[in-house]
Protein backbone atom coordinates (compact mmCIF):
# COMPACT_ATOMS: atom_id res chain seq x y z
CA UNK A 1 0.00 0.00 0.00
CA UNK A 2 2.82 2.40 0.93
CA UNK A 3 4.64 1.53 -2.28
CA UNK A 4 1.51 2.28 -4.32
CA UNK A 5 1.05 5.63 -2.55
CA UNK A 6 4.64 6.63 -3.26
CA UNK A 7 4.24 5.55 -6.89
CA UNK A 8 1.10 7.70 -7.15
CA UNK A 9 2.97 10.75 -5.82
CA UNK A 10 5.86 10.11 -8.19
CA UNK A 11 3.48 9.82 -11.14
CA UNK A 12 1.74 13.07 -10.19
CA UNK A 13 5.09 14.82 -9.86
CA UNK A 14 6.13 13.60 -13.31
CA UNK A 15 2.85 14.81 -14.86
CA UNK A 16 3.24 18.25 -13.32
CA UNK A 17 6.91 18.33 -14.24
CA UNK A 18 6.13 17.69 -17.91
CA UNK A 19 3.52 20.46 -17.88
CA UNK A 20 5.61 23.09 -16.15
CA UNK A 21 8.76 22.36 -18.12
CA UNK A 22 6.91 23.64 -21.17
CA UNK A 23 5.45 26.63 -19.35
CA UNK A 24 8.23 28.20 -17.32
CA UNK A 25 10.63 29.83 -19.75
CA UNK A 26 13.53 30.20 -17.36
CA UNK A 27 15.23 27.20 -15.78
CA UNK A 28 16.68 29.64 -13.27
CA UNK A 29 17.92 27.91 -10.13
CA UNK A 30 17.55 30.19 -7.10
CA UNK A 31 20.77 31.42 -5.47
CA UNK A 32 21.47 31.78 -1.78
CA UNK A 33 21.74 35.41 -0.68
CA UNK A 34 23.57 36.60 2.43
CA UNK A 35 21.46 39.40 3.95
CA UNK A 36 21.91 41.75 6.88
CA UNK A 37 19.22 44.11 8.13
CA UNK A 38 19.12 47.23 10.26
CA UNK A 39 18.00 46.88 13.87
CA UNK A 40 14.34 47.55 13.07
CA UNK A 41 14.22 44.98 10.30
CA UNK A 42 16.01 42.35 12.33
CA UNK A 43 13.65 42.90 15.25
CA UNK A 44 10.64 42.24 13.02
CA UNK A 45 12.21 39.04 11.67
CA UNK A 46 13.04 37.74 15.13
CA UNK A 47 9.47 38.45 16.23
CA UNK A 48 8.18 36.35 13.32
CA UNK A 49 6.85 39.12 11.08
CA UNK A 50 6.67 37.88 7.45
CA UNK A 51 7.73 41.11 5.71
CA UNK A 52 11.14 42.74 5.22
CA UNK A 53 11.00 46.10 3.44
CA UNK A 54 13.75 47.33 1.13
CA UNK A 55 14.75 50.17 3.46
CA UNK A 56 15.47 47.62 6.23
CA UNK A 57 18.21 45.92 4.18
CA UNK A 58 21.77 47.13 4.73
CA UNK A 59 23.67 44.34 2.95
CA UNK A 60 22.68 41.95 0.15
CA UNK A 61 24.13 40.43 -3.04
CA UNK A 62 24.04 42.84 -5.98
CA UNK A 63 22.87 40.16 -8.43
CA UNK A 64 19.78 39.16 -6.42
CA UNK A 65 16.78 37.95 -8.45
CA UNK A 66 13.19 37.19 -7.51
CA UNK A 67 12.92 33.72 -6.03
CA UNK A 68 16.43 33.68 -4.56
CA UNK A 69 16.69 32.34 -1.02
CA UNK A 70 17.53 35.17 1.38
CA UNK A 71 19.52 33.98 4.40
CA UNK A 72 19.26 36.67 7.04
CA UNK A 73 22.16 36.97 9.45
CA UNK A 74 22.09 38.72 12.79
CA UNK A 75 23.55 42.23 12.60
CA UNK A 76 25.96 41.81 15.50
CA UNK A 77 26.43 38.04 15.55
CA UNK A 78 27.19 35.81 12.61
CA UNK A 79 24.14 33.56 13.08
CA UNK A 80 21.08 32.95 10.92
CA UNK A 81 17.84 34.47 12.25
CA UNK A 82 15.56 33.82 9.30
CA UNK A 83 15.02 32.57 5.75
CA UNK A 84 12.91 34.17 3.06
CA UNK A 85 12.41 34.65 -0.68
CA UNK A 86 13.76 37.74 -2.42
CA UNK A 87 11.22 39.77 -4.40
CA UNK A 88 12.81 42.35 -6.67
CA UNK A 89 9.44 43.74 -7.78
CA UNK A 90 8.02 44.68 -4.41
CA UNK A 91 8.84 47.18 -1.64
CA UNK A 92 8.41 44.13 0.61
CA UNK A 93 11.78 42.94 -0.66
CA UNK A 94 11.96 39.70 1.33
CA UNK A 95 8.94 37.48 2.02
CA UNK A 96 9.77 35.40 5.08
CA UNK A 97 9.43 31.62 5.15
CA UNK A 98 11.17 30.72 8.38
CA UNK A 99 12.06 32.80 11.43
CA UNK A 100 13.78 30.67 14.03
CA UNK A 101 17.16 29.72 15.40
CA UNK A 102 16.37 26.16 14.36
CA UNK A 103 17.91 25.10 11.08
CA UNK A 104 15.65 24.58 8.06
CA UNK A 105 16.20 23.65 4.44
CA UNK A 106 13.86 25.25 1.92
CA UNK A 107 12.86 22.39 -0.33
CA UNK A 108 9.83 20.31 -1.34
CA UNK A 109 9.71 18.59 2.06
CA UNK A 110 9.72 21.99 3.82
CA UNK A 111 6.70 23.20 1.83
CA UNK A 112 4.95 19.83 2.18
CA UNK A 113 5.24 20.08 5.97
CA UNK A 114 3.77 23.60 6.01
CA UNK A 115 0.86 22.49 3.83
CA UNK A 116 0.15 19.57 6.18
CA UNK A 117 0.11 21.97 9.17
CA UNK A 118 -2.30 24.28 7.32
CA UNK A 119 -4.58 21.37 6.48
CA UNK A 120 -4.69 20.27 10.12
CA UNK A 121 -5.82 23.74 11.19
CA UNK A 122 -8.96 23.33 9.03
CA UNK A 123 -10.01 19.97 10.49
CA UNK A 124 -13.04 21.23 12.43
CA UNK A 125 -14.43 22.80 9.25
CA UNK A 126 -14.17 19.46 7.44
CA UNK A 127 -16.48 17.95 10.05
CA UNK A 128 -19.34 20.18 8.84
CA UNK A 129 -21.36 19.86 5.63
CA UNK A 130 -18.82 22.01 3.78
CA UNK A 131 -16.52 21.10 0.87
CA UNK A 132 -15.11 24.56 0.10
CA UNK A 133 -12.26 26.09 2.05
CA UNK A 134 -9.06 28.11 1.91
CA UNK A 135 -6.17 25.66 2.21
CA UNK A 136 -3.42 28.29 2.14
CA UNK A 137 -3.92 31.85 3.37
CA UNK A 138 -0.73 33.55 2.17
CA UNK A 139 1.63 34.80 4.86
CA UNK A 140 -0.63 33.50 7.60
CA UNK A 141 0.15 29.92 6.56
CA UNK A 142 3.76 30.61 5.64
CA UNK A 143 3.21 31.18 1.90
CA UNK A 144 3.47 34.95 1.30
CA UNK A 145 1.84 35.94 -1.96
CA UNK A 146 0.16 32.58 -2.57
CA UNK A 147 -3.46 31.52 -2.01
CA UNK A 148 -5.02 28.07 -2.44
CA UNK A 149 -8.79 27.58 -2.35
CA UNK A 150 -10.70 24.32 -2.75
CA UNK A 151 -14.17 24.15 -4.31
CA UNK A 152 -15.43 20.56 -4.09
CA UNK A 153 -12.92 18.64 -6.25
CA UNK A 154 -11.31 21.73 -7.84
CA UNK A 155 -8.20 23.36 -6.37
CA UNK A 156 -7.56 26.98 -7.39
CA UNK A 157 -4.06 28.33 -6.73
CA UNK A 158 -3.63 32.10 -7.05
CA UNK A 159 -0.11 33.48 -7.27
CA UNK A 160 0.79 37.11 -6.62
CA UNK A 161 4.58 37.07 -6.98
CA UNK A 162 7.36 35.71 -9.21
CA UNK A 163 9.11 34.37 -6.10
CA UNK A 164 7.05 31.18 -6.33
CA UNK A 165 7.84 30.25 -9.93
CA UNK A 166 10.93 28.10 -9.11
CA UNK A 167 9.00 26.22 -6.41
CA UNK A 168 5.56 25.93 -7.99
CA UNK A 169 5.80 22.38 -9.26
CA UNK A 170 6.42 20.74 -5.88
CA UNK A 171 3.98 23.01 -4.03
CA UNK A 172 1.12 22.26 -6.41
CA UNK A 173 1.91 18.56 -6.22
CA UNK A 174 1.64 18.69 -2.40
CA UNK A 175 -1.54 20.79 -2.49
CA UNK A 176 -3.21 18.41 -4.92
CA UNK A 177 -2.18 15.41 -2.88
CA UNK A 178 -3.50 16.64 0.46
CA UNK A 179 -6.73 18.16 -0.93
CA UNK A 180 -7.33 15.16 -3.22
CA UNK A 181 -8.39 17.61 -5.92
CA UNK A 182 -9.18 16.14 -9.33
CA UNK A 183 -8.51 19.45 -11.07
CA UNK A 184 -5.99 22.24 -10.44
CA UNK A 185 -6.46 25.75 -11.85
CA UNK A 186 -3.83 28.50 -11.79
CA UNK A 187 -4.91 32.11 -11.28
CA UNK A 188 -2.41 34.96 -11.65
CA UNK A 189 -2.36 38.49 -10.29
CA UNK A 190 -2.36 41.25 -12.89
CA UNK A 191 1.31 42.00 -12.31
CA UNK A 192 2.25 38.33 -12.66
CA UNK A 193 0.28 38.02 -15.89
CA UNK A 194 2.73 40.55 -17.35
CA UNK A 195 5.82 38.65 -16.16
CA UNK A 196 8.13 37.27 -18.85
CA UNK A 197 9.51 34.51 -16.62
CA UNK A 198 6.73 32.05 -17.41
CA UNK A 199 4.16 31.08 -20.03
CA UNK A 200 1.30 30.35 -17.64
CA UNK A 201 -2.08 31.84 -18.44
CA UNK A 202 -4.55 33.13 -15.89
CA UNK A 203 -7.26 30.51 -15.45
CA UNK A 204 -5.21 27.70 -16.96
CA UNK A 205 -5.92 24.10 -15.95
CA UNK A 206 -2.58 22.55 -14.99
CA UNK A 207 -3.83 19.21 -13.67
CA UNK A 208 -6.86 17.11 -14.56
CA UNK A 209 -9.75 18.44 -16.62
CA UNK A 210 -12.41 21.08 -16.06
CA UNK A 211 -15.72 20.34 -17.77
CA UNK A 212 -17.36 23.57 -16.61
CA UNK A 213 -15.68 26.73 -15.35
CA UNK A 214 -18.64 27.19 -12.97
CA UNK A 215 -18.05 24.77 -10.09
CA UNK A 216 -20.74 23.86 -7.58
CA UNK A 217 -19.85 23.42 -3.91
CA UNK A 218 -21.45 23.28 -0.47
CA UNK A 219 -21.13 25.70 2.45
CA UNK A 220 -22.70 24.51 5.72
CA UNK A 221 -25.35 22.62 3.79
CA UNK A 222 -26.13 25.50 1.41
CA UNK A 223 -25.34 25.08 -2.30
CA UNK A 224 -23.28 27.64 -4.21
CA UNK A 225 -21.25 27.96 -7.38
CA UNK A 226 -18.04 29.76 -8.30
CA UNK A 227 -16.53 30.63 -11.66
CA UNK A 228 -12.97 29.45 -11.00
CA UNK A 229 -11.67 30.87 -14.30
CA UNK A 230 -13.21 34.35 -14.47
CA UNK A 231 -14.58 35.04 -10.99
CA UNK A 232 -13.01 37.55 -8.58
CA UNK A 233 -9.91 36.29 -6.73
CA UNK A 234 -10.29 32.50 -6.97
CA UNK A 235 -13.99 32.65 -7.84
CA UNK A 236 -15.68 33.33 -4.50
CA UNK A 237 -15.10 34.92 -1.09
CA UNK A 238 -14.76 32.21 1.55
CA UNK A 239 -13.78 34.40 4.51
CA UNK A 240 -17.37 35.34 5.48
CA UNK A 241 -18.58 31.74 5.64
CA UNK A 242 -19.32 31.72 9.39
CA UNK A 243 -21.07 35.12 9.17
CA UNK A 244 -23.22 33.94 6.26
CA UNK A 245 -24.27 30.91 8.28
CA UNK A 246 -25.11 33.11 11.27
CA UNK A 247 -27.15 35.59 9.23
CA UNK A 248 -29.00 32.70 7.62
CA UNK A 249 -29.97 31.25 10.99
CA UNK A 250 -31.35 34.63 12.11
CA UNK A 251 -33.30 35.26 8.89
CA UNK A 252 -36.14 32.75 9.14
CA UNK A 253 -39.42 34.48 8.33
CA UNK A 254 -37.62 37.83 7.90
CA UNK A 255 -37.15 40.39 5.14
CA UNK A 256 -33.46 40.74 4.32
CA UNK A 257 -31.34 43.30 2.47
CA UNK A 258 -27.89 42.13 1.29
CA UNK A 259 -25.81 45.16 0.24
CA UNK A 260 -22.70 44.65 -1.93
CA UNK A 261 -24.09 41.15 -2.38
CA UNK A 262 -21.77 39.99 -5.18
CA UNK A 263 -22.72 36.32 -5.77
CA UNK A 264 -25.36 36.42 -3.05
CA UNK A 265 -23.55 34.77 -0.16
CA UNK A 266 -25.68 36.25 2.62
CA UNK A 267 -28.79 36.29 0.41
CA UNK A 268 -28.66 32.59 -0.41
CA UNK A 269 -28.07 31.53 3.20
CA UNK A 270 -31.04 33.67 4.23
CA UNK A 271 -33.30 32.13 1.55
CA UNK A 272 -32.16 28.59 2.36
CA UNK A 273 -33.00 29.22 6.02
CA UNK A 274 -36.56 30.37 5.36
CA UNK A 275 -36.34 34.13 4.83
CA UNK A 276 -39.63 35.61 3.63
CA UNK A 277 -38.08 38.04 1.17
CA UNK A 278 -34.47 38.80 0.23
CA UNK A 279 -33.14 41.76 -1.78
CA UNK A 280 -29.63 41.51 -3.24
CA UNK A 281 -28.04 44.86 -4.10
CA UNK A 282 -24.86 45.16 -6.15
CA UNK A 283 -23.44 47.43 -8.82
CA UNK A 284 -22.69 44.43 -11.05
CA UNK A 285 -25.64 43.00 -12.99
CA UNK A 286 -23.53 39.95 -13.81
CA UNK A 287 -22.90 39.30 -10.10
CA UNK A 288 -26.62 39.62 -9.38
CA UNK A 289 -27.39 37.03 -12.06
CA UNK A 290 -24.97 34.68 -10.30
CA UNK A 291 -26.72 35.43 -7.00
CA UNK A 292 -30.06 34.45 -8.53
CA UNK A 293 -28.58 31.23 -9.94
CA UNK A 294 -26.96 30.38 -6.60
CA UNK A 295 -30.32 30.81 -4.93
CA UNK A 296 -31.90 28.36 -7.37
CA UNK A 297 -29.39 25.69 -6.36
CA UNK A 298 -31.35 25.42 -3.10
CA UNK A 299 -34.96 24.82 -2.12
CA UNK A 300 -36.61 27.98 -0.81
CA UNK A 301 -40.07 29.51 -0.68
CA UNK A 302 -39.20 33.17 -0.20
CA UNK A 303 -38.94 35.92 -2.82
CA UNK A 304 -35.52 36.89 -4.20
CA UNK A 305 -35.34 40.42 -5.57
CA UNK A 306 -32.33 42.22 -7.05
CA UNK A 307 -31.30 45.87 -7.32
CA UNK A 308 -28.47 46.84 -9.68
CA UNK A 309 -26.79 50.14 -8.92
CA UNK A 310 -24.47 52.17 -6.73
CA UNK A 311 -25.04 51.09 -3.13
CA UNK A 312 -25.00 54.58 -1.61
CA UNK A 313 -27.51 55.92 -4.14
CA UNK A 314 -29.80 52.90 -4.00
CA UNK A 315 -29.85 52.87 -0.19
CA UNK A 316 -30.88 56.53 -0.19
CA UNK A 317 -33.68 55.71 -2.65
CA UNK A 318 -34.96 52.94 -0.38
CA UNK A 319 -34.93 55.32 2.60
CA UNK A 320 -36.75 57.95 0.53
CA UNK A 321 -39.43 55.38 -0.22
CA UNK A 322 -39.65 54.49 3.48
CA UNK A 323 -38.65 50.86 2.95
CA UNK A 324 -37.23 48.91 5.89
CA UNK A 325 -35.94 45.39 6.41
CA UNK A 326 -35.79 43.02 9.38
CA UNK A 327 -32.16 42.16 8.59
CA UNK A 328 -29.72 44.48 6.79
CA UNK A 329 -26.24 43.22 5.85
CA UNK A 330 -23.66 45.71 4.51
CA UNK A 331 -20.40 44.10 3.41
CA UNK A 332 -18.52 46.52 1.11
CA UNK A 333 -15.25 45.92 -0.75
CA UNK A 334 -12.06 47.34 0.69
CA UNK A 335 -12.21 51.12 0.88
CA UNK A 336 -8.57 51.61 1.91
CA UNK A 337 -6.09 49.77 -0.28
CA UNK A 338 -3.56 52.55 0.35
CA UNK A 339 -2.70 54.53 3.47
CA UNK A 340 -3.86 57.72 1.74
CA UNK A 341 -7.40 56.30 1.50
CA UNK A 342 -7.91 55.60 5.22
CA UNK A 343 -9.71 58.86 6.08
CA UNK A 344 -12.08 58.52 3.13
CA UNK A 345 -12.73 54.90 4.08
CA UNK A 346 -13.74 55.95 7.60
CA UNK A 347 -16.22 58.44 6.17
CA UNK A 348 -17.72 55.77 3.89
CA UNK A 349 -18.10 53.32 6.79
CA UNK A 350 -19.84 56.04 8.80
CA UNK A 351 -22.19 56.75 5.88
CA UNK A 352 -23.06 53.07 5.51
CA UNK A 353 -23.73 52.67 9.24
CA UNK A 354 -26.08 55.66 9.09
CA UNK A 355 -27.89 54.40 5.98
CA UNK A 356 -28.11 50.90 7.42
CA UNK A 357 -29.66 52.14 10.66
CA UNK A 358 -32.33 54.02 8.74
CA UNK A 359 -33.18 50.90 6.73
CA UNK A 360 -33.37 48.51 9.68
CA UNK A 361 -36.87 47.90 11.01
CA UNK A 362 -37.94 47.99 14.67
CA UNK A 363 -36.37 45.06 16.52
CA UNK A 364 -34.31 44.51 13.39
CA UNK A 365 -30.71 43.37 12.94
CA UNK A 366 -27.99 45.44 11.25
CA UNK A 367 -24.79 43.65 10.23
CA UNK A 368 -21.83 45.86 9.30
CA UNK A 369 -18.58 44.44 7.92
CA UNK A 370 -15.20 45.69 6.74
CA UNK A 371 -12.39 43.99 4.83
CA UNK A 372 -10.05 47.03 4.87
CA UNK A 373 -6.94 45.87 6.73
CA UNK A 374 -5.74 49.47 7.05
CA UNK A 375 -8.83 50.37 9.07
CA UNK A 376 -8.19 48.62 12.36
CA UNK A 377 -10.89 46.56 14.04
CA UNK A 378 -11.33 48.87 17.04
CA UNK A 379 -11.51 51.92 14.77
CA UNK A 380 -14.22 50.29 12.67
CA UNK A 381 -16.32 49.31 15.67
CA UNK A 382 -15.87 52.76 17.22
CA UNK A 383 -17.18 54.38 14.02
CA UNK A 384 -20.24 52.13 14.07
CA UNK A 385 -20.95 52.80 17.74
CA UNK A 386 -20.62 56.56 17.31
CA UNK A 387 -22.97 56.66 14.31
CA UNK A 388 -25.56 54.31 15.79
CA UNK A 389 -25.54 56.17 19.12
CA UNK A 390 -26.23 59.36 17.17
CA UNK A 391 -29.24 57.76 15.47
CA UNK A 392 -31.28 58.04 18.68
CA UNK A 393 -32.23 54.38 18.40
CA UNK A 394 -31.75 51.90 21.23
CA UNK A 395 -29.46 49.11 20.14
CA UNK A 396 -27.21 46.41 21.50
CA UNK A 397 -24.03 44.88 20.08
CA UNK A 398 -24.85 41.18 20.10
CA UNK A 399 -21.82 39.80 18.27
CA UNK A 400 -18.42 40.75 16.89
CA UNK A 401 -16.60 38.37 14.57
CA UNK A 402 -13.50 38.11 12.42
CA UNK A 403 -12.06 35.50 10.09
CA UNK A 404 -13.37 31.98 9.74
CA UNK A 405 -11.15 29.07 10.76
CA UNK A 406 -9.62 28.63 7.29
CA UNK A 407 -8.33 32.22 7.43
CA UNK A 408 -5.96 32.03 10.43
CA UNK A 409 -4.14 35.16 11.57
CA UNK A 410 -0.39 34.92 12.12
CA UNK A 411 0.58 38.62 12.20
CA UNK A 412 -1.28 41.92 12.84
CA UNK A 413 -1.60 43.01 9.20
CA UNK A 414 -3.04 39.60 8.34
CA UNK A 415 -6.26 40.48 10.18
CA UNK A 416 -8.50 42.39 7.81
CA UNK A 417 -12.05 41.09 8.32
CA UNK A 418 -14.32 42.40 11.07
CA UNK A 419 -18.06 42.17 11.42
CA UNK A 420 -20.49 43.65 13.96
CA UNK A 421 -24.08 42.59 14.66
CA UNK A 422 -26.35 45.34 16.04
CA UNK A 423 -29.87 44.63 17.35
CA UNK A 424 -32.30 47.57 17.48
CA UNK A 425 -35.13 47.83 19.99
CA UNK A 426 -37.07 50.77 18.55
Amino acid sequence: MVAFFCFKLLLLSEILSMFFSSKIISNYKPKRLAVKLNSKGEQFVVQGHPWVFSDNIIKINTDARSGDLAIIFSKNKNRVVGLGLYDGNSPIRIKMLHSSHEKAEINAAFFQSKIEVAYEKRQSLFETNTNSYRLLFGENDGFPGLIADVYASVLVVKIYSEIWLPYLESIISSLQQISEAKTVVIRLSRSLEKSKLHQLKNGEVVFGTLENEVVEFVEHGVNFSANVIKGHKTGYFLDHRANRKQVGEWSKGKTVLDVFSYAGGFSVHALANGAKEVTSLDISKQALEIALENGKLNDYSGIHRIIAGDAFSELKNLIKNKVTFDVVVIDPPSFAKQASEIDLAKKKYAQLADLGAKLTAKNGLLVLASCSSRVLSQVFFDINNYVLASSHRNYKVILKTGHDIDHPIAFPEGAYLKCGYYRFFN
